[in-house]
């Protein structure tokens, strides 16, 4: 269904006091009748690490796509850190937003894909190096010692000279996320960043992310098949159900004591899967 808001229901800026970093409101998205998204709110805190679980078609990529403005909503607005990410103002009321605003607010969000999607013609350091040179500015030498110092970070500095075809899975996954934060994001997305890698690697990954957390302070918003990982990394855990927030609560409230009937179906549907 559509929400019935106008754009003067929304506010131009979230201000006071504890303003979410990712905020969804009514944000809803559809594909000739069916609903992907209904009237979704959603808000992330500054620092908070999220987890969004669920059936396929529940609506969950989808939720990142929309922030990495790869699919347009159908009504509400998003904001990110405060700013609307979907609209800008113009005047006293919001409009869709252009492409220099859609721009400026995407140089906020990083983003990790399951696939890497590393460029092949280039080592490590290179293709960490590419997006700060060529989007954010930065001479060659700044470049260089970010890139290095994130490398180091996820342990993957002895690499850096390597093209992505030398390097394991695990590995090159570290990369790109070392890529990502090259860019120096406020918020960073992942969508399954651990289902293409074998179990004894994911836990590299999830220290890696425990580390960007702590030293970065980072907001992030993650999608994953995976309720180990999910459980073992996230302060929220939300499932999704039919294009809503169905349940949510900490990893102990949602794993160990749900209390909604299609989240206990989910999860023991899932466990019986492992």
């Amino acid at each position: 269904m559509m929400t019935n808001e106008s754009m003067s229901d929304f506010p131009l800026k979230l201000e006071g006091d504890n303003v979410p970093m990712v905020s969804f409101r009514k944000v809803t998205k559809s594909s000739g009748s069916l609903v992907v998204l209904d009237a979704l709110d959603l808000d992330v805190a500054e620092g908070e690490m999220v987890t969004v679980i669920g059936p396929s078609g529940s609506g969950k990529t989808t939720v990142l796509r929309m922030l990495m403005t790869l699919e347009k909503i159908n009504s509400g607005v998003i904001y990110v850190d405060g700013e609307p990410l979907t609209h800008m103002p113009n005047g006293s009321g919001l409009v869709p937003a252009d492409s220099r605003h859609l721009r400026k607010m995407r140089s906020k969000i990083g983003m990790c894909f399951q696939h890497f999607n590393l460029f092949p013609h280039m080592t490590a350091l290179e293709n960490c190096m590419e997006g700060p040179v060529h989007v954010l500015g930065l001479s060659r030498k700044e470049a260089r010692e970010r890139s290095e110092e994130l490398l180091e970070l996820v342990g993957m500095a002895d690499k850096r000279d390597q093209h992505p075809s030398r390097l394991s899975g695990g590995q090159q996954q570290r990369v790109a996320i070392a890529r990502a934060m090259a860019m120096r994001p406020k918020v960073m997305l992942f969508d399954e960043v651990t289902s293409a890698l074998d179990p004894e690697v994911i836990g590299e990954v999830t220290n890696v992310i425990r580390k960007l957390v702590a030293e970065h302070n980072l907001t992030m918003l993650m999608v994953t098949h995976q309720m180990g990982f999910a459980k073992d990394i996230s302060d929220r855990v939300c499932f999704f159900y039919g294009g809503s927030i169905e349940e949510q609560g900490t990893p102990e409230q949602l794993f160990g004591n749900p209390q909604k009937e299609r989240t206990q179906q989910f999860l023991s549907a899932v466990k019986e899967a492992i």
